[in-house]
């Protein structure tokens, strides 16, 4: 019997964890994240494959985060496409590997290869082939809790999930326990066009909480979800954010979860820069972050703030007292 998971306009499919035939737009992409987070923030870390086809290159970011120490970081945007019917990118540098056999389960993401050392993460936004370079290498996990967690309009979801492996940063083998999400998407992905803020992390309690906004001038009463100790996913409306920047980077955000405000702080940032087809620069600054909720709540995960040409006036709203 076909699973389907209904919610606002489209129906998801078990099928929707596989690729997806692209549209006929250059910038047709299908993404996957996978980020997680250890309840203590001592590390975490997360991997992106974006493909275009059409644009006949791949993207694929990997970073891995420890506070007091450097940012490790393989950003590479000009990627070889994975062989047709598989997300595995095989690079000069590095081989990662993806598989999710059973859909909406668990799901397995393999790394190996050599990350940019970058004790200032601003330097991100520069030429990573003078950085020095440390061995890198993933074998993690991610187990569904709670459920998933499609979004009403738009082809993507998101799934809540424990993540369990092994890392190995220059040689240091690192058991990782920890909590995160995964998301996948496809359709056309202009970043050059609208600023947007996502977050998504877990709380003490063993509360995981998710929120999305893009920043197109109007306001709205955005989805977003909860999912509660040993619950279901909950599915609620009324999320907003506004956020206080220094130097162009977010210092802070206040996250209006309905029921459940809090303020998530970034802790350590691993951010990329993305170009266009006509080389006009987006910077994507993303971070791993301290929730602290109102209730005295606190925890951990990650949050972008993404900001492509002119995002100032995207319609970011701003904390009293706080400039961009």
């Amino acid at each position: 019997m076909t699973r389907v998971i209904e919610h606002g306009t489209w129906n998801l499919r078990p099928t929707d964890e596989g690729l997806h035939d692209p549209g006929p737009e250059q910038l047709w992409n299908e993404s996957y994240y996978f980020d997680f987070a250890a309840p203590d923030g001592s590390i975490a870390g997360y991997v992106r494959l974006g493909i275009y086809p059409n644009w006949e290159r791949a993207w694929y970011w990997a970073a891995l985060v420890r506070p007091g120490e450097p940012l490790l970081l393989l950003a590479d945007n000009d990627a070889p496409l994975p062989k047709p019917g598989t997300a595995d990118v095989h690079a000069e540098t590095y081989t990662a590997t993806q598989q999710i056999t059973d859909p909406f389960g668990p799901a397995r993401i393999t790394l190996n290869g050599n990350a940019a050392v970058l004790p200032d993460p601003a330097a991100a936004d520069g030429d990573l082939a003078a950085a020095e370079t440390m061995g890198l290498s993933f074998d993690l996990r991610w187990d569904t809790v709670g459920g998933v967690y499609p979004y009403k309009d738009i082809p993507r979801y998101e799934i809540p999930c424990t993540v369990t492996g092994l890392i190995s940063a220059g040689g240091r083998k690192i058991p990782v326990n920890a909590h995160g999400e995964r998301d996948h998407s496809w359709g056309e992905r202009d970043w050059w066009k609208v600023s947007w803020l996502w977050t998504s992390g877990r709380l003490d309690d063993g509360t995981f909480v998710h929120g999305m906004q893009a920043n197109i001038g109007v306001p709205l009463p955005w989805p977003c979800f909860a999912v509660p100790p040993d619950g279901e996913i909950e599915h609620r409306d009324g999320f907003s954010a506004e956020t206080a920047f220094a130097d162009g980077l977010p210092a802070r955000s206040d996250l209006r979860f309905p029921g459940a405000p809090m303020t998530v702080t970034p802790v350590a940032f691993a951010p990329v820069t993305v170009t266009s087809p006509d080389g006009r620069p987006a910077r994507f600054p993303r971070a791993l972050c301290r929730f602290e909720a109102e209730d005295g709540r606190t925890g951990y995960g990650w949050t972008e703030w993404h900001q492509p040409p002119g995002w100032e006036d995207h319609g970011w709203t701003h904390l009293a007292g706080e400039t961009a």
